[in-house]
């Protein structure tokens, strides 16, 4: 069920107590992709998932603007600080579970969005009334996860196959020619690089004429299989905390 179209009642009536959480993040993704690609993206792993799952689970709205400040020279990028990320994702999730839905995935599109995602889920399963596990999509693609750039061929091919409007076909030629292949900028294994504008230039991370909507179909797939598993686990996992040795 998806809130954002359901009424109070339609919700009062869903016996569950499984959601998800839809995280993404509103910046810039080259000249091909739009600023919302990441909350489109962990949006439709979350929506096929609750399609194929045999039990019914609780969809929020999706969290649109993530930590994303490493792309801020880039125009329309959005970003918020960890501390006020962490602190509203922990208020949504206590939101749902203060009507029961008490075990959360929070489905995250946003690669900046993981450390604050695991800690704050650490934090919610430790002291508040609920259990709360992150799911990175991208993660959950098997092979095809190395190939995972900004804007590269993973994240277009998923648009490319659900939200095809958003892609503009003509320019990927252009966001190929000043890609960068690698992320960051590394003198051995540190990486001396803050903001994307150190090694790309116009914000993209491997080549987006790799993608298809082929690809993208075979992306969802291994995705939400993952996302069913996990959530079928989350369901009979004991959220209980172990006692003091």
């Amino acid at each position: 069920m998806h809130l954002e179209s359901a009424t109070w009642t339609d919700v009062q009536g869903v016996e569950t107590d499984l959601a998800m959480v839809p995280i993404g993040s509103t910046e810039q993704h080259g000249p091909h992709a739009p600023l919302g690609t990441d909350t489109l993206n962990a949006e439709t792993v979350a929506e096929t998932t609750a399609e194929r799952l045999d039990d019914p689970v609780v969809v929020s709205p999706a969290v649109p603007v993530g930590i994303a400040e490493e792309h801020r020279q880039f125009f329309g990028t959005l970003w918020t600080s960890e501390s006020t990320f962490r602190s509203y994702v922990r208020d949504i999730v206590g939101s749902l579970a203060s009507h029961g839905f008490d075990r959360v995935v929070l489905v995250n599109g946003h690669g900046g969005n993981a450390a604050a995602l695991r800690e704050v889920a650490g934090t919610i399963t430790r002291h508040d009334d609920a259990y709360a596990v992150p799911f990175t999509w991208f993660k959950e693609v098997g092979d095809h996860t190395s190939r995972m750039g900004h804007g590269g061929p993973l994240e277009t091919a998923l648009l490319q196959h659900a939200n095809p409007v958003h892609v503009r076909e003509e320019c990927l030629d252009d966001a190929a020619a000043e890609a960068s292949d690698r992320w960051g900028d590394w003198q051995g294994r540190v990486n001396l690089a803050f903001d994307s504008t150190e090694f790309t230039e116009n914000g993209v991370i491997g080549d987006p004429r790799e993608a298809s909507a082929d690809l993208g179909e075979e992306l969802l797939d291994a995705a939400s299989e993952a996302l069913v598993e996990l959530l079928e686990t989350v369901a009979k996992h004991d959220p209980n905390r172990p006692t003091h040795r």
